[in-house]
């Protein structure tokens, strides 16, 4: 294969038949190679930026989150909470860059190793090699051990979450009973009924499932000079009560009950969430006989 020094066209053959591109011909014989050759040092120099930038870009961005948290610049654990934070933001970009900077860093570091008369400067890819290698394991480390503290987060986010949809409803339930002497038949009823200026309303009953809504009508003995009659009668829920404060049918709900699906976003299972009578708590805890625990939905004993 010959390379025209006139035009760069590659073809098969000698200079002196002339370039099939430009018809340039060679007009002596090639110079002799040197008797010395300097070795080059472009290899090295490429480890060694590769690993300094990525060093210079981790410590950056450790700074950063220093800066962002305002306090213990002198602290030790400060900087490590810090460094923590650099390897979760770089997580995405710096293991995929690490990683082919790595396989391609170690065969540049093993051409430079086998061959020192053409390449110099071992001594520096090495070091590039290295740093590039202590980056990627520091972020690994930081990353793992911060592991099961995210995941903790991440179940509190969760939970604060069910909770902020479980205390908008309730409050939106109470002011439901505070209007209308009874708390709401389905969300139906409480989204015609109340005023939502905010929409705050609207979106917790988006987020929830209605079939985990169950009010409920409290039972009491009827009584005639303290001697108990046979049967049972609905007590009525304040003597004040109007026809335009009950809802259809004369039925005033005196408590309710509300689930919300866990993890599987299923209604029904272990993992729902359940709050009544002002306390949210897991169903897991509720069937182990925990405060909040009832009947089940809509039974009335009779």
């Amino acid at each position: 294969m010959t390379i025209c020094p006139c035009c760069g066209f590659k073809f098969h053959g000698a200079l002196s038949s002339g370039c099939k591109q430009c018809g340039a011909r060679a007009v002596g014989e090639p110079l002799p190679r040197p008797a010395y050759e300097l070795p080059s040092y472009g290899r090295a120099l490429a480890l060694s930026l590769a690993g300094g930038l990525i060093v210079i870009v981790y410590l950056v961005q450790t700074i950063v989150a220093m800066v962002q948290r305002g306090t213990g610049w002198f602290g030790f654990w400060s900087w490590v909470a810090a460094a923590e934070t650099a390897a979760w933001r770089l997580k995405w970009i710096s293991i995929p860059v690490m990683f082919i900077v790595l396989w391609f860093g170690g065969k540049l570091y093993r051409s430079i190793r086998l061959q020192p008369k053409r390449f110099c400067g071992l001594d520096y890819a090495r070091a590039g090699l290295v740093a590039s290698a202590t980056v990627a394991c520091l972020i690994a480390l930081l990353i793992g051990v911060t592991v099961p503290a995210r995941l903790r987060q991440r179940e509190l986010a969760k939970e604060a979450g069910h909770r902020a949809h479980w205390h908008t409803f309730e409050a939106a339930a109470l002011e439901y009973k505070r209007r209308y002497q009874t708390y709401p038949a389905d969300f139906k009823d409480m989204r015609d009924r109340l005023p939502d200026p905010y929409g705050t309303i609207a979106e917790a009953l988006n987020s929830l499932d209605p079939n985990g809504y169950q009010p409920r009508a409290e039972m009491a003995v009827a009584s005639e000079k303290s001697r108990p009659l046979g049967g049972l009668a609905l007590r009525r829920v304040s003597a004040s009560t109007t026809d335009h404060d009950i809802p259809a049918g004369g039925l005033a709900f005196t408590k309710f009950e509300l689930r919300m699906p866990g993890e599987d976003k299923i209604l029904g299972n272990d993992d729902d969430w359940i709050g009544q009578d002002g306390v949210l708590k897991r169903w897991s805890d509720v069937a182990k006989g925990g405060v909040g625990q009832s009947v089940s939905a809509g039974a009335l004993q009779q």
